[in-house]
């Protein structure tokens, strides 16, 4: 992981004054850390029978779609409103400042899905908070949760429920 965190950069002040963003496009953009990414998220999961991964939006659909091609799983894109084109389930969940909306199709997963739901950062878990909601809202046998990077001075964990096994590649 050593190389991975070689590759993420840090950008000050963004989104907000005083915020240290980690941004993965540097890693993405680099062949042998894409590689990495997708060999050790798959590892997690080789043998739990995963049939779908759902990556959220936006830079969830990376690493989500490589896991999901890694394992031989579908992919399910968890989306901002409107941009699913059949019919959706959504949930809307707090944010720092207001609210959001999370949607993916109606049938996207069935109750014979075991489900990773991915996302590139943990920072305070809403977000995946509100997937994980949506998505077990549609009785799946198992969902599992990863990162690639977990903001731990951010307590996202404690955002998600507490049954759900959660992993990280990465912890800052």
């Amino acid at each position: 992981m050593e190389y991975i965190k070689s590759r993420v950069r840090d950008v000050y002040d963004f989104p907000a004054k005083g915020v240290v963003f980690k941004d993965l496009t540097t890693v993405f953009k680099d062949p042998r850390a894409l590689h990495i990414i997708g060999w050790d998220l798959s590892q997690l999961y080789r043998d739990k029978g995963v049939t779908k991964v759902v990556g959220i939006e936006s830079r969830g659909f990376i690493g989500g779609s490589i896991l999901a091609f890694e394992l031989g799983a579908g992919f399910v894109p968890a989306r901002k409103p409107g941009k699913l084109p059949a019919d959706t389930i959504r949930m809307e969940y707090a944010k720092e400042y207001g609210t959001d909306v999370i949607e993916i199709h109606r049938d996207a997963i069935g109750p014979d899905d075991i489900v990773v739901l991915h996302d590139d950062v943990l920072a305070t878990g809403g977000t995946m908070a509100a997937a994980y909601k949506l998505v077990k809202s549609l009785n799946p046998k198992k969902i599992y949760i990863n990162f690639i990077i977990e903001l731990s001075a951010l307590g996202g964990r404690a955002a998600l429920p507490e049954d759900a096994e959660v992993s990280s590649l990465i912890v800052y």
